[in-house]
């Protein structure tokens, strides 16, 4: 077992990012390491710590104003969502011309974190998004338990997968019954942990809005705002399409992916990772780590996934440096160029296209 993985280029965006943004805020879902980071950050650089989930640094903050203009240095303030307030105390400080302080904020995503920032943060914070593990950290030996417990470091770091099992399952129900509504989110546990199951069973597939309100007896509104709740808080990912002016039948749904591949085994209650390779989702499981991985190293912007009703398609489509590229994700021992990938070679979606890589079944 790892018991210590280094996130160096995590923490060297992070000291880059403090450095040259009056306030930086992370974000990412809960226990995926933002405040191991952030103390991280704290001790290498000194300053002040406040966690607004203690008694005593609240008590602290009884006159916030006065108390955060006295301080200097980098300021981290942890859970920032509990005081929603603070962001327009946060905006004149920012301001400031000498910059004595800088702040970084550390939350999961929640409405009061986005509308605090654009009512009272624009142009003076950076973000960052922080995820769970990924190769780049653990190293490529470590693929499969990677892929088969997930990112989380405290199910990645567990003894055996019994335990990470255990602890992905406790940390579903929090999730469900304490921090969505804590996060500004009123919800049913049952009925949300029922609909994250319905999506983890179409992981990787078009997601059919309609379809989703008639198995849960809910309206499409209901359904699209579940969505917006589960991708607000980090738990799935929607992949949109690319389309353009074209006479082509396009999809222009949006795909679903759960981000997280150890939650996605536990919703549907795969406990080995041989018991993953035989499953029917394996392919698309496998798919949503390999996309994960590469958004974490590249980011999300300018990415998208392009099918047509004929069948053609290709798993991703992103743009660098006036270029598109394609990425065909395949969990075989020996792929090959299939016919929908000679199609999309053929009838790209643009005329400059670098046509589809493959992806063994390992990253590298």
């Amino acid at each position: 077992m790892i018991d210590m993985i280094e996130r160096s280029e995590y923490k060297n965006r992070l000291l880059k990012a403090v450095n040259r943004s009056p306030v930086t805020i992370l974000l990412g879902p809960r226990q995926c390491g933002k405040t191991t980071l952030a103390r991280e950050i704290w001790k290498k650089l000194g300053g002040t710590y406040l966690d607004l989930d203690t008694t005593g640094d609240i008590t602290r903050l009884q006159n916030p104003e006065l108390f955060l203009k006295s301080l200097k240095g980098l300021v981290v303030i942890d859970e920032i969502q509990q005081m929603p307030s603070l962001f327009r105390i946060l905006r004149p400080l920012a301001d400031r011309y000498e910059i004595p302080a800088r702040f970084l904020l550390l939350g999961s995503a929640s409405p009061e974190i986005i509308r605090g920032v654009s009512e009272t943060l624009a142009g003076r914070a950076e973000f960052i998004d922080l995820s769970g593990f990924n190769l780049g950290e653990i190293g490529i030996s470590e693929t499969e338990k990677l892929w088969f417990r997930g990112g989380f470091p405290r199910s990645f770091l567990s003894g055996d997968d019994d335990s990470s099992r255990v602890w992905l399952e406790n940390f579903i129900r929090t999730f469900l019954e304490r921090d969505l509504p804590q996060l500004g989110f009123p919800v049913n546990p049952v009925e949300m942990r029922r609909f994250w199951m319905m999506l983890a069973s179409g992981q990787g597939q078009i997601v059919n809005n309609s379809s989703l309100a008639r198995s849960m007896g809910r309206s499409y509104k209901t359904i699209q705002k579940h969505l917006d709740v589960f991708e607000g808080a980090y738990m799935i990912r929607r992949l949109c399409p690319w389309f353009n002016n074209t006479k082509k039948r396009l999809v222009k749904s949006s795909k679903v992916f759960i981000r997280d591949s150890g939650i996605l085994h536990n919703l549907l209650h795969i406990d080995s990772i041989y018991a993953l390779k035989g499953h029917s989702i394996a392919g698309f499981s496998w798919e949503g780590f390999v996309l994960e991985q590469f958004f974490d190293r590249f980011g999300s912007r300018n990415c998208y996934f392009w099918e047509t009703h004929q069948g053609a398609s290709i798993d991703l489509l992103f743009f660098r440096k006036g270029l598109r590229y394609g990425l065909e994700v395949k969990m075989n021992e020996a792929p090959g160029i299939t016919k929908s990938m000679r199609i999309a070679m053929h009838d790209p979606p643009e005329e400059k296209f670098v046509y589809p890589h493959e992806i063994k079944n390992q990253v590298n």
